[in-house]
């Protein structure tokens, strides 16, 4: 299935999709998969994992319905799946006042493992914005993110764009105001 046939988002509803996602080797996986359909043994390449133990993960993101066989084929007598995702992205639930972002938390270990000395660009700022400039500032980003996502081609390197814009809760706000 090209992943223009795909549905635009799927939201995390269930316990289930919510564990599914929450595990970083199954965060990987689904990377994989964000732009051609691949194989258990294809995979597992990608990753760095035993092919038993990329099937059990993939096994466990079909089961929350995060990806799917798009297509099957026989290779000496045995049926070999491609697996893609389900949608072009997932949306996470908002975590809660206190509650870890799972989406943030993979990204800082994808970025922790990351190459070292290969090329990355990580920056933080800490602005003062009305509320229709946090919000031109939202869409803005998300814009841009969508943008280069069009331009994604499937035979370059991966890379990954991670943002968050949000108001920082009074603690935060204390600690910076005590430096």
């Amino acid at each position: 299935m090209p992943t223009d046939e795909l549905p635009d988002a799927l939201h995390v509803t269930t316990d289930e999709q919510l564990r599914a996602v929450s595990n970083l080797t199954r965060h990987r996986i689904m990377a994989v998969l964000r732009f051609e359909p691949a194989t258990i043994t294809q995979i597992a390449e990608r990753v760095g994992l035993a092919k038993g133990s990329s099937s059990y993960h993939v096994r466990l993101l079909e089961r929350a319905g995060l990806v799917k066989v798009v297509r099957t084929r026989k290779v000496r007598g045995v049926t070999e799946r491609y697996y893609a995702m389900a949608a072009r992205s997932v949306v996470l639930p908002d975590p809660g006042e206190g509650g870890p972002d799972v989406l943030m938390r993979h990204a800082v270990a994808d970025l922790e493992a990351s190459p070292v000395g290969a090329e990355r660009h990580v920056g933080m700022a800490h602005l003062r914005l009305t509320e229709a400039q946090f919000a031109e500032l939202g869409a803005r980003l998300q814009a841009l993110a969508e943008e280069y996502r069009e331009l994604s081609d499937p035979s370059l390197p991966d890379a990954s764009l991670v943002f968050a814009l949000f108001h920082p809760g009074a603690g935060a706000r204390d600690e910076e105001g005590a430096k």
